[in-house]
């Protein structure tokens, strides 16, 4: 009985040493964390338990995987040390900390390198990937299993690791059940409230238990019901990379660069400043409350990422509103249709057709992506179907997702000739990132020139929403010249504008949430459609 308990006592020994010297070392590593969250002692209750829960959690499992204590501890610390550094290059890039919905990203990562790894640091990555390839070789060879000890039996170490694992599941069902019920989820402050794994339980919990909101046409009094179909204008909405007016933020800039974007606006239905739900980066979050209609904080924690929600629960959505009016519609993005979930969810949300980078060949890359010039030549070829076959009475919908603009700029080389075309005087030192911007903001000026002008070719003539979906990640131009609100730029334009739509402009220098931009385009089309109607009668 006394061997028994002897080999019961080293063997808990052998296992809590490693264990609380890790728990220790992962409450410190937290100070390595941008931004700083409050100390532990400063934290909810809950917060605290539910990092020593999972802390003991993973380091039972990798007792699992090794039977190696010192070791494990090693491993759960690098993972730690992973989500540690890639919280720091988001925040920096982004402005955010590291999300619960963030995991998915890991295998994007992989997936879609050139959109993630650039800004980790390829550098950083080969090294953490040669550094934990080493402590892996180190530790297997340097550190013997448990099991090969003569102090303790194996049964022993088996009984002590169950009572460590049963430890580490009580306590975090202790802080589940005493978890802060009511956080801001405003994502900054939460996580500095809650401290790293304190913020992605309590983010995490809240997107298993939250109630779905309740689906509604909210636009049914705006569009004309009784509408025939082949009068109707076609319509096309642009969702521009990273577009944002940098001019306005950056006067060294030439006001030359948007040239063809002012005079849209200055003829359109409405146009301005637009509030988005991202920085840097996010697209699903500002696409999704476009095609809704839904301010971000509806959806709650299901905000952060939207696309994963709308899978379970279905949305009604601009297109569904367009589809209803006769309308085909088709989503063109020049990626992978599967990134994001958009192959599977898109037809769910109303789409008749998903045009993919399947459709685009080399020749249309500007830079590291396809150009939104070719893309415009795309839109353009779909709408001259209707134009010139009289048979082809079916209005269009499209959705164009650009990514010619998408980072990391600092990928592309900036010429002399680019700094020459678009600064009032030379490029401002470290500015290479915004050089390479304005080199795709013109090209978007293009884009949005050569739709209008095809648009107002349309035999019902046409409406074009534009808005940008975020401003772009240049976190050595932001340090050097300051950085913007995070607002982008919209205009809703119709090929037909009339007095009253001119008094609706009339406002349009104040912001707009990109949630009330379906309710303009809606009423933009529906003025558009009175104004053929109203035609047709005076010539008869």
């Amino acid at each position: 009985m006394t061997e028994i308990g002897f080999s019961l006592g080293h063997s808990l020994l052998t296992l809590s040493m490693p264990s609380c010297v890790g728990l220790l070392l992962s409450a410190a590593m937290e100070l390595l964390l941008t931004p700083k969250s409050r100390m532990i002692w400063q934290r909810p209750l809950a917060s605290n338990l539910l990092h020593l829960g999972t802390w003991l959690i993973v380091f039972a499992a990798e007792l699992v995987l090794f039977r190696r204590p010192w070791f494990a501890m090693g491993n759960v610390l690098a993972i730690q040390l992973l989500i540690v550094l890639v919280n720091n290059a988001k925040y920096h890039a982004m402005r955010e900390p590291f999300l619960v919905h963030d995991f998915e990203y890991f295998t994007d990562a992989i997936r879609h390198p050139r959109l993630y790894l650039p800004f980790f640091g390829i550098a950083n990555a080969l090294l953490a990937l040669c550094a934990f390839i080493g402590v892996l070789v180190a530790g297997v060879m340097l550190e013997p299993s448990v099991f090969s000890s003569a102090q303790a039996s194996v049964g022993s170490y088996i009984v002590s690791w169950g009572i460590l694992l049963a430890l580490g599941v009580a306590v975090t069902v202790w802080g589940y059940k005493v978890r802060v019920r009511r956080v801001l989820l405003q994502p900054e402050h939460d996580y500095c409230a809650l401290g790293q794994i304190g913020f992605l339980w309590h983010y995490g919990i809240l997107h298993y238990t939250q109630p779905n909101p309740v689906e509604e046409n909210q636009w049914r009094e705006l569009l004309p019901q009784d509408a025939a179909a082949e009068k109707l204008p076609d319509v096309v909405v642009v969702q521009s990379e990273s577009f944002f007016d940098a001019r306005a933020e950056y006067p060294v800039l030439k006001p030359s660069i948007l040239a063809e974007f002012d005079q849209i606006c200055a003829h359109s239905f409405s146009w301005g400043a637009l509030t988005v739900p991202a920085w840097g980066a996010n697209t699903i979050r500002t696409e999704s409350a476009f095609l809704t209609g839904k301010p971000a904080h509806v959806l709650g924690v299901h905000q952060f990422s939207p696309y994963r929600h709308f899978m379970k629960q279905p949305q009604y959505t601009v297109a569904h509103a367009l589809k209803a009016l006769g309308y085909r519609t088709v989503c063109i993005h020049p990626y992978p249709a599967s990134f994001y979930l958009r192959d599977k969810l898109y037809p769910r949300m109303g789409f008749d057709e998903f045009i993919d980078i399947q459709s685009f060949t080399e020749a249309d890359k500007v830079g590291q992506y396809v150009g939104d010039v070719a893309l415009a030549n795309k839109v353009k070829s779909m709408l001259s179907k209707r134009s010139h076959d009289s048979g082809t009475s079916t209005p269009v919908f499209v959705f164009v997702i650009t990514m010619e603009n998408h980072g990391p700029l600092h990928l592309e080389k900036a010429s002399q000739a680019d700094q020459v075309a678009f600064y009032e005087g030379e490029q401002p030192f470290g500015c290479d990132d915004l050089t390479v911007y304005a080199r795709h903001l013109r090209n978007a000026d293009t884009m949005a020139a050569m739709l209008t002008e095809c648009l107002n070719d349309q035999p019902n003539g046409g409406v074009l929403g534009w808005y940008g979906d975020h401003v772009p990640i240049m976190a050595k131009v932001y340090q050097t010249l300051g950085a913007p609100k995070g607002e982008t730029r919209y205009f809703i334009w119709n090929d037909h504008p009339t007095d009253g739509l001119k008094e609706a402009s009339s406002t349009s220098a104040s912001s707009k949430d990109i949630s009330e931009l379906p309710t303009l385009l809606f009423q933009a089309l529906s003025a558009r459609y009175k104004t053929r109607l109203a035609a047709e009668q005076e010539s008869v």
